[in-house]
């Protein structure tokens, strides 16, 4: 190579470098998720599965995770993205569009998390019915069926039954109000639902919790000599770890309950690494099965245990070691789950659509029951944890500006 090669070569790579340090940094994952969404819905959050009503638990965690996109960015775009579709929902007067307290349905409540930060924002001008709409849902839960003990019924038509989806629904709710509203006495409420689950749902061999229990033993799912249910649910476990680690952000210091769900949070974190799969780092849909035929790693529920370690970790409720069970798992979702898109957008695939217990068809809890409801695309059960769970990775290695 000649002197004048070298020093065009040199020269050609000075320049890369220089083009390299100008380029824009890549959007963070989470913003690129949060971004995807509002293209396919760019109006507002729509109806789910053909229902009319733009509230509903999916509704609240699709509005939750693009809340924290704005807190962390503070683009007014993403707040005005809320603020549009939970205008669609609540009426002049503070009511709730379609919303039927006699249901007494935990699923409703979820939604209330976002009035609780609207109404505290100075500049909205329905700051008053974002209010009131809260207070509404706060009675329902001071109403709300409950099994001997004071553990919340998941639904009136689902009597007697405790399921784990309830905790995420109702308890980050309900201590968020506690503090907002000033009524300590609510905390305690919040404590027992989780002291409940903690009492009849955990497996004393594994540490995992069945996704529900019947104090009354009568449903056709329920064990007859304890009331659970016959499988771990990995979605199931997923809502409960992020209930667990997002109630504590409202809970004081000096609670005397606090430190008992730091140590449900800390029982849970080792099991939860127990059961992830080495080979993807993700968390399979029945969750003691991994390996079994027709069982599949599954995307929301890896998408919350997620979240759920390390933001514990970020908090001080973990040891350190379980971020690496969390960065092992994040990738894993980007690899198995994410797909970029010719026009930039992301898909997330490998969402189970679907699962309960009881109702009509009947769900019977069993094993081939949680294999049989399809896989769904892009589906707000697991973009809103994927995007809240980004939003944890990315604060731990780079902070936005």
């Amino acid at each position: 190579m000649t002197r004048y090669q070298i020093v065009l070569l040199a020269l050609l790579l000075l320049v890369n470098q220089l083009a390299a340090a100008q380029a824009p940094a890549a959007k963070p994952w989470s913003v690129r998720m949060a971004d995807s969404f509002m293209r396919w819905y760019p109006d507002s959050v729509p109806a789910v599965r053909n229902k009319a009503a733009r509230w509903g638990y999916e509704h609240g965690l699709m509005l939750k995770a693009v809340e924290r996109v704005w807190q962390r960015t503070g683009q007014p775009r993403y707040l005005n993205y809320v603020v549009r579709t939970m205008d669609q929902a609540i009426n002049p007067d503070g009511s709730i569009q379609r919303y039927k307290r006699e249901d007494y349905n935990l699923d409703n409540i979820n939604a209330g998390r976002v009035l609780l930060t609207l109404m505290q924002q100075p500049n909205l001008p329905r700051r008053e019915q974002y209010k009131q709409a809260a207070q509404t849902l706060q009675q329902q839960l001071e109403a709300q069926p409950s099994t001997k003990e004071g553990g919340y019924w998941h639904k009136k038509r689902y009597p007697h039954q405790m399921w784990l989806d309830g905790l995420y629904m109702a308890e980050p709710f309900a201590a968020e109000y506690s503090r907002v509203f000033k009524q300590p006495e609510g905390y305690s409420h919040v404590a027992k639902q989780f002291a409940l689950v903690e009492k009849h749902l955990v497996d004393a061999k594994t540490g995992l919790l069945y996704h529900g229990w019947d104090e009354s033993r009568e449903q056709r799912w329920a064990n007859k000599q304890t009331g659970l249910s016959p499988n771990f649910w990995g979605r199931g476990m997923g809502w409960y770890a992020m209930a667990l680690v997002d109630v504590l952000d409202y809970f004081p210091p000096n609670h005397p309950e606090r430190q008992n769900l730091v140590r449900y949070l800390q029982r849970l974190a080792p099991v939860l690494v127990k059961y992830q799969d080495p080979k993807t780092g993700c968390w399979w849909q029945v969750s003691d099965q991994g390996g079994r035929p027709g069982n599949y790693v599954e995307a929301s529920a890896s998408c919350m245990f997620v979240y759920a370690l390390q933001k514990g970790v970020r908090l001080g409720y973990l040891d350190k070691k379980y971020a690496n069970a969390a960065r092992k798992g994040y990738q894993g979702i980007l690899k198995q789950f994410v797909q970029e898109e010719a026009d930039g957008t992301l898909t997330l695939n490998g969402t189970v659509s679907v699962g309960g217990l009881g109702g009509t068809p009947y769900r019977d809890g069993s094993y081939e029951y949680y294999l049989s409801e399809p896989l769904q695309q892009n589906d707000f059960k697991g973009v809103g944890p994927f995007i809240m769970a980004s939003l944890e990775m990315e604060q731990a290695t780079k902070p936005l500006p």
